[in-house]
């Protein structure tokens, strides 16, 4: 069997599942009302909300995708100080692929249940310890309240990804750094954080795509707007006050599109050279 054979199926699931939905998302873009070409629909982003969601959706993708990366790097190192096949080990691998994958609907509910006005630890704070965490708005339901949710899978996505790199440093040289009288520093700052800084930031740059493209705790989380740009995909596509179409949703789509595919020209440069002593 040859090997275009062999990987027939997935490039048939590559088509159907991402190729041809980009294609449709694309073309409603240009296209009106009556089935013409159009620019017309791009002047959505000319009203107001518009850029404030995307801005919201930048900073918030990049504050995720950094906390999440470096919280993710520490525990990987952690992870170096203990047997690969021990208990330890076995456990942080099985969260971490659960977590990673948590999200929408369960996450939101998770901390309303634990953050809301009368969540639990809300609760606690406020009439144990005396600390109002709303004292200033109700943050949880901004955008700035998706931070937290957003680190939790952020974070156990990081350790699933970079661990790997990590655990396959050579040995050899930090032995070789401590044969020149160097010590674990040392090491890290010449040595080990150099070779894994490609593959550390082609993590960030999956998360801060997995972030931007998150739609479903967002959306059960914020009720009233949309502040960030899936959500404005949404109200474009179900508005009830006649200005949101299929047009309008496939150009702010476009948008997003853009910003998603610079993200991933990035990380193939960056996994490019990450990839090149993991081999």
């Amino acid at each position: 069997m040859s090997n275009a054979l062999k990987l027939s199926p997935f490039v048939v699931y590559v088509l159907l599942m991402f190729a041809l939905p980009a294609a449709l998302v694309v073309v409603s873009a240009f296209r009106d009302g009556s089935g013409g070409w159009t620019l017309a629909n791009f002047n959505i982003f000319h009203r107001p909300g518009v850029g404030a969601a995307f801005g919201n959706s930048l900073w918030l993708s990049a504050l995720t995708a950094a906390a999440g990366a470096v919280l993710g790097a520490l525990v990987c190192y952690a992870l170096l100080g203990y047997r690969e096949d021990g208990v330890v080990h076995r456990l942080v691998d099985a969260a971490s692929s659960t977590l990673s994958q948590f999200g929408g609907v369960m996450l939101a509910f998770a901390f309303i249940a634990t953050l809301g006005n009368q969540g639990m630890v809300t609760l606690f704070l406020r009439e144990v310890m005396r600390i109002d965490i709303y004292a200033h708005g109700m943050w949880l339901y901004t955008p700035v309240g998706l931070v937290l949710p957003y680190i939790f899978f952020q974070m156990p996505l990081m350790i699933v990804t970079f661990y790997p790199a990590m655990a396959r440093l050579p040995r050899q040289l930090s032995e070789a750094v401590a044969m020149l009288g160097g010590g674990a520093g040392h090491f890290w700052r010449h040595v080990g954080l150099p070779m894994l800084m490609p593959s550390f930031m082609s993590g960030f740059l999956l998360l801060f795509a997995n972030a931007f493209s998150a739609y479903a705790t967002a959306a059960a989380l914020i009720s009233q707007g949309s502040q960030i740009a899936p959500l404005q995909v949404r109200a474009a596509l179900i508005s009830e006050t006649g200005l949101g179409s299929e047009g309008a949703s496939g150009a702010l789509a476009v948008g997003m599109l853009a910003i998603m595919a610079i993200v991933v020209g990035l990380y193939a440069l960056v996994e490019r050279k990450s990839s090149s002593w993991l081999c």
